[in-house]
């Protein structure tokens, strides 16, 4: 799903896909791509907001509530060296943690109000902020050439690419 920023913020955000922000406000409108549906976040306080722990699953996990990771999912984890290993659902996970771009946040956010059609914009808000996440794969650990790795080497390529050339 791809964004289009409709309004430009001082803080660089990464919200799905990487969007730049330069100056300040509340709240702010994105617009997908796929549809004319508008997206509408609620930053509130960002620097105010708690920290996650945020793990990336290779996998659909049908539950849209509360989840007790800390107690059930974290201390199963086996380090080792920079992979970790743990079993989910009885599968053989590996992952390794995850920093995002420099000058990026990662926000976790919550909907507050379902839309009742696809037409309808949505409405979410803030409700936790990280700096990293576990990345996993299911039975090979993460590499280079995964996406997910790749798109966080990609704002810092892109900012390269596009800096003024010096003669």
């Amino acid at each position: 799903m791809l964004f289009e920023p409709q309004v430009v913020f001082r803080h660089k955000f990464l919200v799905g896909h990487f969007m730049r922000y330069t100056s300040y406000r509340e709240e702010f409108v994105l617009r997908m791509a796929v549809n004319s549906c508008v997206t509408v976040v609620q930053l509130g306080s960002v620097n105010q907001t708690h920290q996650s722990d945020v793990h990336l699953l290779p996998c659909d996990v049908e539950h849209d509530g509360a989840a007790q990771v800390a107690t059930f999912f974290t201390p199963t984890v086996k380090e080792r060296k920079h992979e970790k290993t743990v079993s989910f659902r009885g599968r053989g996970l590996k992952g390794q943690e995850v920093t995002h771009p420099q000058d990026y946040t990662g926000l976790v956010l919550k909907e507050v109000q379902k839309p009742s059609s696809d037409q309808e914009d949505r409405i979410v808000k803030v409700s936790s902020v990280f700096h990293n996440f576990t990345y996993w794969n299911l039975e090979t650990p993460p590499t280079s050439d995964d996406r997910i790795v790749m798109a966080m080497a990609w704002p810092k390529l892109a900012e390269m690419i596009h800096a003024p050339v010096e003669d």
